[in-house]
């Protein structure tokens, strides 16, 4: 059966002071997950195990970013996360930086669409 992607949202998260990529990644992941009830699974009368979760994660420095480390945010589903160049990173006048992730996630089954 072919992916139908169903759901798609976006998040923001920051780190402040320690210019940490994962962790701004985390809480974008979060921003995004967090208000929102994705009940997509029993909408289509789907095991919550089944959901497709693919996740960007745009950053300056995409290489810093432990995409290992946030497959942890999702309590469920087939997860996979890829770290791509965005985001910003806003100097600070101690010569540091805040480091602004973004994350799009978006959730599939493979199901035949609707026509």
């Amino acid at each position: 059966m072919p992916k139908t992607r169903v759901l798609t949202e976006f998040g923001m998260g920051t780190s402040l002071r320690r210019q940490n990529y994962t962790e701004a990644a985390r809480r974008a992941l979060r921003d995004a997950l967090w208000r929102n009830s994705i009940n997509m699974a029993e909408l289509f009368g789907f095991d919550k195990s089944e959901m497709l979760i693919d996740v960007e994660i745009a950053v300056q420095q995409p290489d810093a970013v432990d995409c290992a480390t946030l497959e942890s945010t999702f309590p469920y589903g087939q997860v996979r996360i890829t770290a791509t160049h965005g985001g910003l990173d806003v100097p600070r006048p101690d010569g540091a930086s805040t480091v602004i992730a973004n994350a799009a996630i978006s959730v599939s089954f493979d199901m035949e669409p609707s026509q």
